[in-house]
């Protein structure tokens, strides 16, 4: 993981999030059965890498910067399940439950990622390596769950195409380099209750937004793929110690 500066990372991940999907709008556009038939082994696969770098590497290296990581986890949490009670009743969307409406709302949560991202490279490169790989992974299935929404909605192709890869695309890394100047000026401590944060929210994409879409619709391999996650977070983990 040597040789890039945290920035240069954190444009790495925002970016290869950028693109992951887009090509997660253009695959559904292009071929609607294959990426329906896909989708749940991303989700599986991310909710996997997130939950595990959430518990095994991140809430530990919050905890050690602040003892009171735990709280400001708890609060993430909190944070994204009354807010998603509140988008489910406002948009009338469950399935997006991140914004006031379809479009606001996928935006909004990818723009949070692109804020993970700042995190958690702020706090160590393992962790922003292991979540923003799990991130990376979960794009896939958001682009293609955006563009099928506003399908939906009665949007037509091709301005789908465009809503989707700006609201849920490019808000990412835009997001990250926002967040970057103020977060890098962040103290240890702050940087611990930031990352307890981010922990919480984590927790809960993975646990209560990924793995119930896939236990709706159980795909052969799905929980291979879910340990196949946890399994790249525990060999990345071991491997540095």
């Amino acid at each position: 993981m040597a040789g890039l500066s945290v920035f240069e990372w954190i444009v790495v991940f925002a970016v290869g999030a950028m693109v992951v999907n887009g090509i997660g709008i253009w695959v559904i556009y292009k071929n609607r059965d294959w990426a329906e038939k896909s989708i749940e082994h991303f989700m599986c696969f991310a909710a996997g890498t997130l939950i595990s770098s959430a518990l095994i590497i991140g809430f530990p290296q919050a905890y050690a910067n602040n003892s009171q990581a735990g709280f400001a986890a708890l609060v993430g949490f909190l944070f994204m399940f009354f807010s998603n009670r509140i988008i489910k009743r406002k948009s009338g969307l469950p399935s997006l439950a991140f914004g006031l409406t379809a479009l606001i709302g996928i935006a909004i949560h990818s723009f949070v990622d692109g804020i993970i991202y700042t995190v958690t490279f702020n706090v160590s490169l393992l962790i922003g390596f292991v979540a923003g790989t799990g991130l990376v992974v979960h794009e896939f299935a958001e682009g293609v769950i955006t563009y099928s929404v506003l399908l939906k909605g009665g949007i037509n192709e091709k301005k789908a195409i465009l809503f989707a890869f700006l609201t849920a695309s490019l808000t990412t890394p835009v997001g990250a380099m926002i967040a970057y100047p103020i977060v890098r000026q962040l103290s240890t401590q702050i940087l611990g209750i930031a990352m307890g944060f981010v922990v919480g929210v984590l927790i809960f994409v993975s646990a209560a937004h990924l793995l119930p879409e896939v236990q709706e619709h159980p795909k052969k391999h799905s929980y291979i793929a879910f340990l196949s996650g946890v399994a790249l977070a525990l060999l990345l983990k071991l491997f540095k110690g």
